[in-house]
């Protein structure tokens, strides 16, 4: 990442312990400003004590906190005056219109115009069902109603806990496009967790990931590069992947190969055909988040 870069979330070796249980045991990581930045873990792994230590909701034991240079801890108020957030269960009132929520909920910090709330309802493109009462909305058009009230009054950074939960496919897509799109036209920076990794993947810049209070991993898609040469190979007849395998100097699993980087993929399909196989198919395997985050899992439950 570019050094002249403002960051705009830092947290500094966070501790938490609930009833002298450890939640959080020195985590530290920061965010840059215009970056979408994934929070990863099991349940219970750290996730939304950290994101209550930066609303302000939790106080962290030891450690500190801060959005765009101000600490969280020392001057709560400025700090959160530059966040949007959707934390836990949005809370809405089911009797209210969509409107009369964004209204009500706006005013527990000073309010916002007309204009403003009436931008941001188009932005969510919730314009045709604005005025209805909140009860009768699908879990998707609450979810879009509680992104309009985050976004309200323009805040630099978002705070998003499990923002996909529970949407369809479609919902899902809306939200991924949504959010890419903050990003590339106001510069806005972006911290969520979520469990779907594969969305987390598509839309983040870089990622975290906790175990039992730790940060375990941190990087970007360029850190999940395998040490190895991993390879699908669909070839007959089958047991010819391990003698391959062996004599490529590496070893198979099923229908990958895993190989020294310096192999020559065309000279293992020679020898393939040299002993008498028939290659069907043969591709490299890149590793996924998902891989990565299920290595470190299993770490942690051996």
């Amino acid at each position: 990442m570019p050094e002249n870069k403002t960051m705009m979330l830092e947290v500094q070796n966070l501790e938490k312990s609930f009833a002298g249980k450890p939640a959080l045991k020195g985590v530290s990581f920061a965010v840059e400003e215009g970056e979408i930045f994934g929070l990863l873990g099991h349940n219970g792994a750290g996730k939304s004590t950290t994101l209550g230590i930066l609303l302000g909701m939790v106080a962290p034991t030891k450690g500190e906190a801060y959005i765009d240079g101000i600490s969280i801890q020392k001057n709560r108020s400025e700090a959160l005056h530059r966040v949007g957030a959707i934390f836990e269960s949005p809370g809405l009132y089911d009797y209210l219109s969509g409107y009369q929520n964004l209204q009500l909920l706006t005013s527990y910090s000073g309010g916002v115009s007309k204009a403003a709330i009436d931008e941001v309802v188009l932005r969510v493109e919730m314009d045709d069902r604005i005025h209805s009462k909140v009860g009768t909305y699908s879990h998707g058009m609450r979810q879009r109603l509680a992104l309009a009230q985050a976004l309200l009054p323009e805040p630099k950074v978002l705070l998003l806990d499990e923002p996909t939960d529970g949407l369809d496919p479609e919902g899902i897509k809306w939200f991924r496009d949504f959010i890419l799109g903050l990003r590339k036209e106001r510069g806005m920076t972006v911290l969520f967790n979520s469990h779907l990794l594969g969305e987390v993947e598509q839309m983040c810049d870089r990622v975290v990931i906790l175990q039992e209070g730790q940060k375990v991993f941190q990087g970007g898609r360029e850190d999940l590069a395998e040490d190895h040469l991993v390879l699908h190979l669909d070839l007959e007849p089958t047991e010819l992947r391990a003698s391959l395998a062996q004599e490529f100097g590496g070893q198979a699993e099923g229908h990958k190969l895993i190989l020294p980087k310096t192999c020559d993929p065309a000279q293992l399909v020679q020898r393939a055909v040299a002993q008498g196989g028939q290659v069907r198919e043969i591709r490299p395997v890149k590793r996924s988040l998902e891989d990565l985050y299920l290595e470190f899992s299993r770490k942690v439950t051996r």
